[in-house]
C-alpha cells in the first residue's frame, strides 16, 4: 500500500496538479461557472411549469382549470426561459473571453465582447421556413406554381417556402451551441490577447480617460481576431458547405458527447474525481473542464428537449452534470453521508465520533470537507477502498436505473446543498422514483463504508 501511494505521489499528484491550474482549463471552468445564475433561472423556470402545467395536465387532463389560472405565471416562465437557456451559448462565449483576458491581465470587458462577437459570425445568418396557405386547397398548386411561386403540397393544403437573412436560432445560441462557443470563444480571445500583449494597439495620449483607452487599445487585436473567423467561417460554407457551428456539432460534439455517454465513462469520471480528492487534490475542479465542457450541454440540451416535447421519454442524453450529485455525491465527493451514518451509530472511536458528530449537519448539505480533512480521508489508507469505489458503484446504480427508462435522465439544474432525494425528485422534474434511487446509493454507500468504520475500531483496539 505505501509503495503504491509513493508512485502515485511522485507520478499521478505532479500531472494531476498542473492539470488543475492549467490556465486555459481554469478560464473554462470559471466560465461555466459565471453562467450558473442563467442556467439556474432557466431551469427554476421550467421546473416551475412542471408544477404549473406539465403535472396538472398528466393528472388532470389537458386545459384543466388549475393550469388556465395558472397561464399567467406559465408565460412568465416561458419568457425566462427565453432569457437565459435560448441565449446560454452567447452568456458562455463572453464569460470565456472574459475569463482568459483576465487570466493574461488585458481588458476583460473587451475579450469577452471580441469573444461574443466571434462567435456570432460562425453561425448561419439564414432560415427557410414552411407556411401553409391558408383557404388553398392542393387543386390550386399547379395554377401557383405556374406563377413562380415555390409551392409544394402537404396533404390537401399547400406550403411555401420563406426565408430571411438576419436569423440566430437557438440551435446555435443555446446549449447545442456550447461547443462552437467554447472553441471559437477560445481561439478569438487568445488572438485578441496575444496581439494585445504584442502592443499591436492604438496608442492613445496619457490624458485620455483609461475607459476610452482601453477601448481603443482593443480595436485592431479585437478587428483581427473577429475577421479572422469571418474569413474561417466563409471559407466552411465554400469548402464544406456548412457553417462552423454545424460542422464542430458534427465532428466533434457529437462524437464527444456520445462517448460520454458510454457507461463506463460515466464510471471513470467518478473513479477519477475519488483518486484526486484522496491526494488532496479538489477532484470536481480539477475535472471540471471535462465535466462541465461535456455534460453540463448534456443538461442543458435535455432541458431543451422537455421544453420541446413536454416529456422525459426520448431525451438525448442518459448521463448529465447533475446526475453525479443526485446519484453519486450524497454528503459531497464519496457519499460521505453514508460514511457519518456508519460512524454516529457503530463508530466506538471518541475522536472519529466528535469529528462525525461536527461535520453531520454541514455533510446533509454536501459540504464534506470537515470530514475529509479532519477524519481525515486524504492519504488514509484505511478509507481508500470505499472512498474510492462508492461513488462508481452508485454512478452504476443510477446509470442502469436510467437507461432502462424507470427514471428519467437529469435535466433540471438545482443548488448542490440540496439534500439527498430532494436533489434528484428536482432535478428529474418531480420523480419519486429518482428521490428513491438516490435513497438506494445512500443505503448502498452506507453499507460499503460501515466494515471500515468498524475496521477503524479494531485498529484503535489493538493500539
Amino acid at each position: 500500500m505505501n509503495g503504491f501511494l509513493n508512485w502515485m505521489e511522485e507520478h499521478f499528484m505532479p500531472v494531476a496538479a498542473r492539470i488543475g491550474n492549467q490556465k486555459h482549463l481554469v478560464a473554462i471552468r470559471d466560465a461555466f461557472i459565471s453562467i450558473m445564475p442563467i442556467t439556474m433561472v432557466g431551469s427554476i423556470a421550467v421546473l416551475l411549469n412542471v408544477f404549473f402545467r406539465d403535472l396538472p395536465n398528466s393528472w388532470f387532463g389537458d386545459g384543466n382549470s388549475f393550469v388556465q389560472a395558472m397561464t399567467p405565471l406559465i408565460n412568465v416562465n416561458g419568457n425566462v426561459y427565453f432569457g437565459s437557456i435560448v441565449i446560454l451559448s452567447l452568456a458562455f462565449s463572453f464569460a470565456l473571453g472574459y475569463q482568459i483576458a483576465k487570466t493574461y491581465n488585458v481588458n476583460p470587458i473587451a475579450g469577452g465582447v471580441i469573444a461574443f462577437s466571434a462567435v456570432v459570425t460562425c453561425m448561419n445568418q439564414s432560415a427557410a421556413f414552411d407556411f401553409t396557405l391558408a383557404n388553398v386547397s392542393a387543386s390550386d398548386l399547379s395554377a401557383l406554381q405556374a406563377l413562380g411561386v415555390d409551392a409544394v403540397a402537404n396533404g390537401d393544403a399547400v406550403n411555401i417556402a420563406v426565408s430571411g437573412w438576419g436569423y440566430m436560432g437557438s440551435a446555435y445560441t443555446g446549449a447545442g451551441g456550447l461547443f462552437t462557443a467554447l472553441i471559437v470563444g477560445l481561439l478569438s480571445s487568445m488572438i485578441y490577447v496575444k496581439l494585445m500583449l504584442a502592443n499591436i494597439t492604438i496608442k492613445m495620449p496619457e490624458n485620455v480617460p483609461p475607459a476610452v483607452g482601453n477601448a481603443f487599445a482593443a480595436i485592431i487585436p479585437g478587428c483581427i481576431a473577429i475577421y479572422v473567423f469571418g474569413i474561417v467561417t466563409q471559407c466552411c460554407v465554400a469548402f464544406a458547405g456548412m457553417y462552423p457551428n454545424e460542422l464542430i456539432q458534427k465532428f466533434v460534439q457529437a462524437p464527444l458527447m456520445g462517448l460520454s455517454q458510454n457507461m463506463f465513462s460515466a464510471i471513470l469520471v467518478s473513479f477519477l474525481v475519488q483518486l484526486l480528492w484522496f491526494f488532496g487534490l479538489h477532484g470536481s475542479n480539477v475535472m471540471a473542464p471535462f465535466i462541465e465542457g461535456v455534460y453540463t450541454p448534456a443538461l442543458l440540451e435535455n432541458l431543451a428537449y422537455f421544453e420541446e416535447h413536454r416529456t422525459t421519454g426520448g431525451m438525448p442524453y442518459i448521463w448529465t452534470r447533475g446526475s453525479l450529485d443526485a446519484y453519486a455525491q450524497m454528503g459531497g465527493s464519496g457519499v460521505t453521508l453514508g460514511l457519518l451514518i456508519a460512524i454516529l451509530i457503530f463508530s466506538k472511536r471518541k475522536d472519529i465520533r466528535e469529528v462525525g458528530k461536527l461535520a453531520a449537519p454541514m455533510g446533509v448539505f454536501n459540504i464534506n470537507e470537515p470530514i475529509i480533512f479532519g477524519l481525515p480521508i486524504v492519504l488514509n489508507p484505511i478509507y481508500l477502498i470505499p472512498w474510492l469505489i462508492v461513488p462508481p458503484v452508485c454512478t452504476l446504480v443510477a446509470y442502469l436505473f436510467t437507461a432502462s427508462g424507470m427514471i428519467p435522465p437529469v435535466y433540471v439544474q438545482v443548488p448542490w446543498v440540496m439534500p439527498v432525494g430532494i436533489y434528484a425528485f428536482l432535478a428529474t422534474g418531480g420523480s419519486f422514483m429518482a428521490a428513491l434511487v438516490a435513497l438506494l446509493n445512500l443505503a448502498i454507500s452506507f453499507g460499503i463504508w460501515t466494515p471500515f468504520v468498524l475496521l477503524a475500531n479494531r485498529m484503535q483496539e489493538v493500539e
